[in-house]
């Protein structure tokens, strides 16, 4: 019994050890949305400022008109900009997060099958039924939670693949649009 305790420790040590590598690339790809978010930031106020000087400099209807359709053009092409560098970020930490997820349920896996083939061993006679049962249910789990896993992971690549071809519209006609002007 001592050494399915041990299995239980090793496997639960395994899965905390799992639970933070994944929370270590979720909170990697949010610092690169929070420091796409900064710069961005940062170059929208200086830029809103250089506008706005030079809005305020315009001696005459025809510059201020002028003034407004030249700042359009950029803003449009900063915007498609913004959405393919968020596009690709999310795109790579989600990559990398199922990536992860995938290898360390594999390995819980294995691990957990172990400590039930252990515990299935050391199970008092007479309790043959009640651990084949928790068996079936625990094998149940596991094939449900891979169904649950497959599906998110079309979800997540029908919302990509939406996602990169809204970004590539968007793009391509923001330069359709700068080369029409």
């Amino acid at each position: 019994m001592n050494n399915t305790a041990e299995k239980f420790a090793a496997t639960s040590k395994a899965n905390l050890e799992a639970a933070q590598a994944l929370a270590a690339k979720a909170q990697a790809g949010v610092e690169k949305l929070v420091d796409l978010n900064m710069a961005t930031s940062k170059a929208a106020v200086s830029e809103s400022f250089e506008n706005a000087k030079a809005v305020l400099g315009a001696k005459d209807p025809q510059t201020l008109a002028a003034l407004q359709a030249a700042m359009a053009k950029p803003l449009a092409e900063k915007t498609a900009a913004y959405a393919q560098e968020f596009q690709k970020i999310v795109a790579g930490a989600s990559a990398e997060f199922t990536s992860a997820a995938q290898a360390n349920m594999a390995d819980v896996q294995k691990g957990f099958a172990s400590l039930m083939e252990s515990a299935t061993k050391g199970a008092p006679a007479g309790s043959e039924s009640a651990m084949a049962f928790f068996n079936q249910a625990m094998s149940a789990s596991q094939n449900a939670f891979k169904n649950a896993q497959t599906s998110a992971q079309q979800a997540v690549d029908t919302a990509q693949a939406n996602f990169t071809a809204a970004t590539k519209q968007a793009t391509d006609a923001v330069k359709k649009a700068t080369k029409a002007a």
